[in-house]
């Protein structure tokens, strides 16, 4: 099992606050840092200092760490074209020296569509241009070099692209799929992920969301087993019960409801906890760390979790 740290900036971070996280994150031994891709806030906290871009964050820590691998989970399909999202991609990847993953959705916060002046269409469209945004977006990094690529689509056409940059890793960057629809999350899933994640549901959520996955690859003859299966969770671990309970509190949350719906408990009940998930077919948990102030808790978990795994 192996765990990543996911971050949630919009709730109200700096470029050095997620710098100061990735740096200890890397120092200790985490597999990864990713970041969510939102604009507005959630919930009653100010949001102050206000959004960060994901991709301008990346970019920036492609050059100020070494070697941890950086990603969105998710991405936004409604933020950005695919062909630009492409070339953004592709030369993050390249200023990291090949440590850059895509996690990419149909996005659905309506509200920072609306405080930022991005248009939100329904549901099925989002889809649709999700589907479209991966078939541009793989097909730009997998033409050879000296060839061109062409898409027609509903909402995207691409016309005699040079497909330039090409990214580090090839054929190209890993590309996160996620979420619990029943249906095209699955399809999309089989076609083009890399991983499949789950946010923040049960076991039995996963259990049958993963089967939903399976099925679709084995509908269109691929191997499920060449995709990476993980879950997200909020994190709140303390060396005992006091500390759990005042990290709860740092983040609005109570003892009781995060052990029960996220990773959270003395190291010995996190380990736990991950033992169930890779019990059903997990295999990398992003542990979302809401208090980015509190780089001991990145500490303790490397220290008294991670390395009993």
């Amino acid at each position: 099992m192996e765990l990543r740290i996911f971050t949630e900036p919009q709730q109200g971070a700096s470029y050095d606050d997620l710098l100061a996280v990735a740096r200890r994150a890397e120092e200790t031994g985490f597999g990864a840092f990713f970041r969510s891709d939102h604009y507005l806030k959630m919930g009653s906290v100010s949001g102050e200092p206000g959004p960060t871009d994901a991709w301008t964050t990346l970019a920036g820590l492609a050059r100020d760490t070494r070697s941890i691998r950086l990603g969105t989970l998710m991405s936004a399909a409604t933020f950005r074209l695919p062909g630009p999202l492409a070339i953004t991609v592709a030369q993050v990847d390249q200023m990291s020296g090949g440590r850059v993953e895509l996690g990419i959705g149909t996005g659905w916060y309506d509200a920072e569509h609306q405080a930022y002046g991005i248009p939100f269409p329904p549901l099925g469209e989002r889809f649709d241009r999700l589907d479209e945004q991966l078939a541009v977006i793989t097909g730009l990094w997998r033409t050879p070099s000296g060839e061109t690529f062409d898409f027609t689509g509903r909402h995207y056409q691409v016309v005699d692209s040079p497909a330039l940059p090409k990214p580090v890793q090839r054929p190209h960057p890993p590309i996160l799929l996620g979420g619990k629809g029943a249906k095209r999350t699955p399809q999309l899933a089989a076609r083009y992920a890399d991983e499949f994640n789950l946010p923040f549901v049960s076991i039995d959520e996963t259990v049958a969301q993963f089967a939903r996955v399976r099925a679709a690859c084995a509908d269109i003859g691929r191997d499920p087993e060449q995709l990476t299966w993980s879950n997200a969770l909020v994190l709140c671990c303390g060396k005992d019960d006091a500390e759990v309970a005042r990290r709860a509190a740092a983040i609005g949350r109570e003892p009781d409801e995060l052990r029960a719906n996220g990773l959270a408990g003395t190291p010995a009940e996190v380990i736990d906890t991950i033992g169930r998930y890779a019990e059903v077919g997990s295999q990398r948990l992003y542990l979302q760390v809401l208090d980015l102030t509190d780089l001991d808790h990145l500490d303790l978990v490397a220290a008294e979790v991670m390395r009993q795994l």
